[in-house]
């Protein structure tokens, strides 16, 4: 449950209610002209657990194209080609 607050009582007790949502898990919803303007809720933990060191073999996971494919490139390719070129700088600059 969260537990609202005005604008005016986050600003004064604003280390307080860090304390209260890190240690305890509450949860607030900071009111200002009589209306829900902010959550202030804990931080939820990384969901993935990847690291940076974990790309490498996330990328090797994904599937490739093999010879039979070579059409969809081609076709790709072609493509991106038919594409009309940036231009280098815009009329309005």
């Amino acid at each position: 449950m969260q537990t609202a607050i005005s604008s005016t009582e986050a600003v004064r007790n604003f280390s307080e209610l860090l304390n209260n949502i890190k240690y305890r898990g509450d949860r607030y919803t900071v009111i200002r002209g009589g209306k829900p303007a902010a959550s202030l809720v804990p931080v939820e933990p990384l969901r993935g657990g990847a690291t940076l060191a974990d790309l490498r073999k996330i990328v090797q996971a994904f599937p490739h194209l093999d010879r039979s494919d070579t059409t969809f490139e081609a076709d790709v390719r072609a493509a991106a080609g038919s594409q009309p070129a940036t231009p280098e700088a815009l009329s309005w600059e």
